[in-house]
């Protein structure tokens, strides 16, 4: 299968400070990824450069097998929904749509209608005196009646409330099932997105230290509860990612799939296994990789 983004060896510097780091990525066509990390980690510098709104300081980018920069074939098939976008001072919310459906070729005009109902948004109101959470509406509006055929949602839905961000969920799930075409989600609520997105990408201080289907990040790691000592003893030659203890009772979060003979002997002594939430995961990976960087540079 033909990859609709290809990095390689991707870096952005800022003065002294790297935003991207030698980033290789390929995206495949009709998946959704979530790309995950902290604020400040790189996701919005690379989705910049992906749609050319910022510039590679070395490596390639390739985008339909284009770079994008000032490259009408590419731009055209890709939405950008970022939650910084601006718009003329007099612009309404029917102003932003009747321009987004004279850009997209795929916009589907009764499913931004629906949303707009979804989302109660109101049409008149210069988009300048919106709330933060209709001015999240407009954008998320944009990127799922686009129909784009490769998306880009930057956080854009952080100013909804939890209904709000559900309908998004929802109806991205329910868009995405009848016209599959790529998205890419960027979040840091990473528990809220984890059953919308079938890879994983995350980054941290601009460097790829994940990349895999879902499914598989959530095996990577399991967590051993149960008597301190046992516990202690049963992870003793295993890779530990988090350790938390309370009186005799010890949880211990270990990197590596389990056989199912290793679970047998769990249970034979006595201890409760617990899956660790793709959050969890991410969070601990993401605390790990930095020490690992600490350690490098001192």
């Amino acid at each position: 299968m033909t990859a609709v983004i290809e990095v390689q060896n991707l870096t952005k510097r800022y003065k002294d400070k790297r935003a991207l780091d030698d980033v290789s990525l390929s995206l495949e066509p009709d998946a959704i990824y979530g790309l995950l990390g902290r604020n400040g980690a790189g996701k919005t510098t690379l989705m910049s450069i992906l749609t050319a709104q910022n510039f590679e300081t070395s490596g390639e980018v390739r985008v339909f097998g284009e770079h994008p920069y000032e490259n009408a074939r590419v731009l055209s098939r890709i939405c950008f929904v970022r939650e910084s976008q601006k718009y003329p001072d007099d612009a309404t919310p029917r102003h932003a749509f009747a321009a987004a459906r004279l850009f997209f070729a795929n916009w589907d005009q009764a499913l931004a209608e629906r949303l707009i109902a979804d989302f109660q948004l109101p049409m008149k109101q210069t988009i300048k005196k919106l709330s933060r959470g209709q001015l999240s509406a407009v954008g998320v509006i944009i990127g799922l009646a686009s129909r784009a055929e490769i998306t880009f949602f930057d956080e854009p839905y952080l100013g909804l409330d939890a209904v709000a961000r559900q309908i998004f969920y929802d109806r991205l799930l329910e868009d995405y099932a009848e016209h599959p075409r790529t998205v890419i989600l960027s979040s840091h609520l990473i528990d809220e997105v984890s059953n919308l997105i079938e890879r994983v990408i995350v980054i941290d201080e601009g460097r790829i230290i994940l990349e895999d289907d879902t499914d598989a990040v959530r095996d990577r790691a399991v967590t051993v509860v149960g008597d301190a000592d046992k516990v202690e003893a049963w992870v003793a030659d295993r890779e530990v990612l988090h350790r938390d203890a309370l009186g005799r009772v010890a949880s211990v979060t270990v990197l590596g799939a389990l056989t199912d003979a290793e679970r047998a002997e769990v249970a034979a002594a006595g201890l409760d296994l617990a899956p660790v939430s793709l959050q969890q995961l991410i969070v601990r990976l993401t605390q790990k990789a930095g020490a690992a960087v600490t350690e490098e540079v001192h």
